[in-house]
């Protein structure tokens, strides 16, 4: 059944009385004239003060379709041209009437009625509330009372060109999240692709997770600036490390302050919540936020005010948030370190960055950008000769490669590589030497971290085979996310073994010989 939806024209309905009314063009008499289509059910909206005309129209259009039901609808309007009030009435009739395009086919008139009318049907089409085409009628240029009639289907997949350009749109968009790298990992494409249709639809909170390096303050960089090109944020994007927040302190760098507040408060602050207003607050390692300071920011996200120390009156900050870390925020409340309440606000949409080993496809596009990057800030154009770049990408690719430093690592590889190269190429030379230098660090580094773990007289207290064996489950779980995670790394083919597989109690009871735990491990 096709169905139409139509404003009574007080003006351009009215035109014409007696046989000459038949040679004039009037909207809506119009639409019931054409031979090319026909609408079973007329639904004609009119104003209580026009229900004369609507007479004359109904009987009309009865005359020039036999066929057609038409159903007045009286809509009254207190002011044709607030935008609010028409809305809100023409809302409510669309609510009433339920209509439904399962299983009949709609039409939305908008040529009569108010300007004001007109958007209102269109955001009401547009928003599904009011389903179906749109109908725009014209006079014709020869004078025939039908007119001409354009139907506009706002479903924009079925136009080719204008799909095709909101597709090369978001494409951009997707590349601007990228830094323009052509990722091939597609678990994290697909990632992006989401993290693209929620930062351009939602103003909730954002929580970005994944390992130290793996290019969360980046990305949430990227999103704020998405977000700006796209006119939903007008402020500034605050950029706050959690970890360097202590006492007072953070309370004052977040919420600000009032002079004399505490020792040496010796000025007003207005805090960094305060300097995100209109803008995004990105709060990097936010599991590092004392429990204090995440009462007052739940509430600082859910009320947009928050009291600054030492102020009897509150301030107010509309900003969006995103948050990022590297730690297990569940586990965190589980052990009482993080609020659940909080967690569950800014976990509405979470997502986890991989690591670079974990998305080692993606090395080799990176290595591009990073030179990129190299020649467009030093002005000089750096290249690997074709040996250079084999020997580094066999060293990147390795699964011995471990990339604990994830992307931050392989910029500084990149950047002493591009440095000393002569002449504007890498030759094999300066990545073997980039290649030992790398692995040396590690060495000295295994040694410093079992002193700060269990005493600087460790190797009197445990045998070399136990420590050779300690330090491959440290650098196991300083590349996991979890517990858990660690543990089914570790124990992959026993586990298989078990009945009942707690890989997680397993990896905790060996950790504890040691005197040593999950946290501890990951956090040193």
């Amino acid at each position: 059944m096709n169905i139409l939806i139509s404003l009574l024209g007080c003006r351009l309905d009215s035109h014409g009385r007696g046989v000459g009314r038949w040679g004039v063009w009037r909207p809506s008499v119009a639409l019931a004239m054409h031979s090319d289509i026909h609408f079973d059910r007329y639904y004609l909206v009119y104003q209580p003060e026009f229900t004369r005309l609507m007479e004359e129209v109904v009987s009309d259009i009865k005359s020039a379709s036999p066929g057609t039901e038409v159903i007045p609808e009286e809509v009254p309007f207190n002011d044709p041209w607030d935008f609010e009030e028409v809305y809100s009435r023409l809302y409510d009739f669309s609510k009433r009437k339920n209509f439904s395009a399962e299983n009949d086919h709609y039409f939305i008139h908008i040529t009569t009625g108010s300007h004001v009318a007109q958007i209102c049907l269109f955001l009401l089409n547009e928003s599904h509330h009011l389903p179906g085409v749109l109908v725009q009628t014209q006079p014709s240029p020869t004078g025939d009372a039908k007119g001409t009639y354009n139907l506009i289907d706002l479903d924009l997949s079925r136009y080719d060109l204008l799909a095709k350009r909101f597709e090369e749109e978001r494409t951009d968009d997707l590349a601007f999240l990228k830094s323009g790298i052509a990722t091939r990992n597609e678990k994290f494409n697909h990632l992006i692709e989401t993290i693209e249709r929620v930062a351009i639809r939602s103003e909730e909170p954002i929580l970005l997770t994944g390992p130290t390096g793996a290019g969360k303050s980046q990305l949430a960089r990227r999103i704020y600036e998405l977000k700006k090109q796209n006119q939903q944020v007008k402020g500034d994007f605050i950029d706050v490390n959690c970890a360097t927040l202590r006492g007072d302190q953070a309370m004052s760098a977040l919420f600000g302050h009032k002079k004399g507040s505490f020792t040496g408060a010796v000025a007003d602050r207005p805090g960094l919540l305060k300097a995100a207003d209109g803008g995004i607050l990105f709060l990097d390692e936010i599991g590092e936020l004392g429990l204090d300071e995440q009462a007052m920011l739940l509430r600082a996200i859910e009320e947009k005010k928050f009291l600054p120390l030492g102020a009897d009156k509150e301030e107010k900050s509309v900003f969006q948030l995103i948050c990022g870390t590297n730690r297990d925020l569940a586990g965190a409340v589980a052990q009482g370190r993080f609020r659940a309440d909080l967690l569950a606000r800014i976990d509405l949409w979470s997502f986890s960055l991989p690591g670079l080993a974990d998305r080692r496809e993606d090395i080799e596009p990176n290595i591009e950008y990073e030179l990129n990057f190299f020649t467009q800030k030093s002005g000089k154009r750096i290249t690997f000769n074709a040996e250079a770049k084999k020997a580094f990408l066999d060293f990147a690719l390795s699964p011995d490669t471990l990339w604990q430093g994830n992307f931050r690592e392989l910029n500084a590889m990149i950047v002493r590589m591009a440095t000393l190269a002569s002449g504007g190429r890498i030759d094999l030379a300066t990545v073997k030497e980039e290649i030992e230098r790398s692995q040396k660090p590690a060495q000295e580094n295994d040694s410093a971290d079992l002193v700060a773990l269990l005493g600087e007289n460790y190797p009197q207290k445990f045998d070399y085979f136990e420590l050779v064996q300690l330090r491959e489950v440290i650098k196991v779980c300083r590349t996991s996310k979890t517990l858990a995670d660690a543990g089914k790394k570790l124990f992959a083919v026993s586990r298989k073994a078990k009945k009942s597989v707690n890989d997680s109690d397993r990896l905790s009871k060996y950790l504890a010989h040691f005197g040593l735990d999950f946290r501890t491990v990951t956090q040193n």
